[in-house]
């Protein structure tokens, strides 16, 4: 299944790096969420990228959009990452691959590394956005302008 704009995103429940399980569904309805998926912990591209939406954590905030990075790495390695970089969002990790494969989000290098796609989703859950070919950089500037767009801010 690939998501694209315009479809529902689907309902899962996940690990967050802290222990407790993140249910979308308790979420979808009440905030904008940006949905990034990454390859790894502690790799530059991906640190580079987790920092960049470290540094407008407080913007998504103030438009009452939800962060969460996702990736494959296990409870123990997102807690790392996020004290290591004091990131204040929430990853959840995604160890078979199974909520990436929902999203039909692709790996690269013929699949051997995971691949890095964003998803921005209004309160009802529909996808408005999304994109995977920018720099890691471009993903947050890309995610906080479809943010205010959707919270007309």
């Amino acid at each position: 299944m690939k998501l694209n704009v315009g479809d529902q995103i689907p309902s899962f429940s996940l690990t967050d790096h802290k222990g407790n399980i993140f249910k979308s569904n308790q979420v979808v309805g009440k905030k904008v969420l940006v949905i990034y998926f990454y390859p790894k912990n502690f790799t530059p591209g991906c640190t580079k990228e987790a920092c960049s939406f470290r540094d407008s954590y407080e913007q998504f905030q103030k438009l009452g959009a939800e962060l969460i990075g996702i990736s494959s790495d296990s409870v123990e390695s997102h807690q790392k990452f996020s004290d290591k970089y004091n990131l204040p969002y929430t990853f959840l990790s995604d160890p078979t691959e199974d909520i990436r494969k929902k999203f039909g989000v692709k790996g690269h290098l013929l699949g051997l590394i995971p691949g890095r796609e964003t998803f921005v989703v209004d309160k009802n859950g529909i996808i408005q956005c999304k994109f995977n070919s920018l720099s890691s950089a471009q993903h947050m500037q890309k995610a906080l302008e479809t943010v205010k767009s959707i919270t007309n801010e």
